[in-house]
């Protein structure tokens, strides 16, 4: 990902799984001709490389050593999306993976995976032009950013869209055990000690519950234009 220089501040947008931050946010950065980054495809690569490399997802310590070891590079695709390079292989097509999806919260909650990648992310937001999306960007990765977001909507709505987009890549899962996911992440993103899930004082928090995505995304659209 290229880190241009820019006065265009960042823009941080958190909430929790399947919120609709990153399909949200990259529509955002097209409309606003900024950069895109995801941050929580960062943590399910390091998810990714803990798993393929057979470490514990349950054990910090090992966690924290495969995490430390890997080599990883963000980049922009060509549709607005990111890629993700670990050690050589592009690993951006696994990262939603149900095994990730399972394991992802356990990893994230590393306090030395997060000193990581918080740097990364970071360096990136400081060319400014950029909407950044994850979990604790407004609180603790660009914490000075003019405009925070928080996107939110309930479990079984979150549950539901996840749900359609694996029927829609053909892989079949039950609904119940994407919500029981779901449910189980939220509570581990939420009561960690590093970084936990909650919107920043100053955010603008918007339930996409009953908004079309089209909805949401103007609405961003339009609390943009006071910071650019």
């Amino acid at each position: 990902m290229s880190n241009t220089g820019s006065t265009r501040p960042p823009i941080a947008i958190d909430g929790p799984a399947v919120s609709g931050k990153s399909s949200v946010g990259r529509s955002l950065a097209s409309h606003i001709g900024y950069r895109f980054l995801d941050t929580g495809l960062m943590y399910r690569a390091a998810t990714w490389n803990a798993i393929k490399n057979g470490v514990d997802v349950n054990d910090p310590a090992a966690v924290a050593q495969a995490s430390e070891s890997m080599d990883f590079s963000v980049s922009d695709g060509k549709t607005g999306d990111n890629q993700i390079v670990v050690n050589g292989e592009d690993v951006t097509k696994h990262l939603h993976a149900p095994m990730v999806d399972d394991s992802v919260s356990s990893v994230a909650s590393v306090g030395r995976v997060r000193e990581i990648m918080v740097a990364e992310q970071r360096r990136l937001a400081s060319g400014g032009a950029i909407v950044m999306v994850g979990r604790d960007i407004g609180t603790v990765v660009i914490p000075k950013a003019p405009l925070k977001i928080y996107l939110t909507a309930t479990v079984r709505t979150r549950a539901n869209r996840r749900h359609r987009e694996f029927i829609a890549e053909g892989t079949e899962i039950e609904f119940e055990d994407i919500l029981r996911s779901m449910e189980q992440r939220d509570l581990i993103d939420s009561s960690r000690e590093n970084s936990p899930l909650r919107p920043a004082d100053d955010a603008r928090v918007v339930d996409t519950d009953e908004l079309s995505f089209e909805e949401v995304v103007n609405h961003l659209v339009e609390l943009a234009k006071d910071v650019l």
